[in-house]
């Protein structure tokens, strides 16, 4: 599985209408979380940032939204922000533009948000314009900083390793509340928080 865990610059250049990263101001940085809600991933980053006095922002998948409706109003009511993630967690690249975009606004009916961050940060050029044109005013939010925890060849100190040595003031960090990053995220998340913490980061939402 190849995969970037710092984003370089020439990719930011070729989507420079997608937001990669966001301003360094007040020494702030951004956790988001995607895929979910998740019965029990979502719960414990809830838990975590509470400690922390931390926000994110959790781009949710439109059928896990229809899922789990409680939880997606846990992540409100916390004070965090949401963003969309396709309906389906649909691959730009391996779907035509038309079926992208129904599958985005079919999300839309239940994450009310400007954001919106392509699954796998798969989308092309041509699908971000029509994105735009068809709902003015939507902000693409990629990142700067992945963690890596859906990889299951790794273990949770490879993610905290992976955040840790990359992320900056300004950075856009991934995580995931899945089943799949479950056993790496749940290790990663409270020493990244507490990195922070040590750091003197604030730990800020996208809005």
């Amino acid at each position: 599985m190849f995969y970037l865990t710092k984003t370089p610059g020439i990719l930011k250049a070729l989507y420079r209408s997608c937001i990669w990263d966001l301003s360094p101001a007040n020494n702030t940085v951004y956790l988001t979380f995607d895929d979910g809600p998740h019965p029990e991933a979502t719960p414990f980053i809830l838990e975590q940032l509470k400690k922390y006095d931390a926000k994110g922002t959790f781009f949710c998948i439109g059928k896990n939204v229809v899922e789990h409706p409680g939880i997606y109003q846990q992540i409100l009511e916390a004070g965090h922000s949401t963003g969309n993630h396709t309906h389906n967690h649909v691959n730009g690249w391996k779907t035509s533009t038309d079926k992208y975009i129904e599958n985005i606004l079919e999300a839309r009916k239940y994450i009310a948000s400007p954001l919106f961050r392509p699954p796998y940060g798969r989308i092309t050029p041509f699908q971000v314009k029509q994105l735009q044109r068809t709902v003015p005013g939507t902000k693409i939010i990629m990142w700067d900083v992945l963690s890596a925890d859906f990889d299951q060849a790794i273990d949770g100190e490879a993610c905290v390793q992976n955040v840790v040595f990359k992320m900056k003031p300004g950075s856009i960090v991934v995580f995931h509340d899945s089943t799949k990053a479950w056993d790496r995220m749940s290790y990663a998340l409270p020493r990244v928080l507490e990195f922070c913490k040590k750091q003197g980061y604030h730990m800020a939402a996208i809005h």
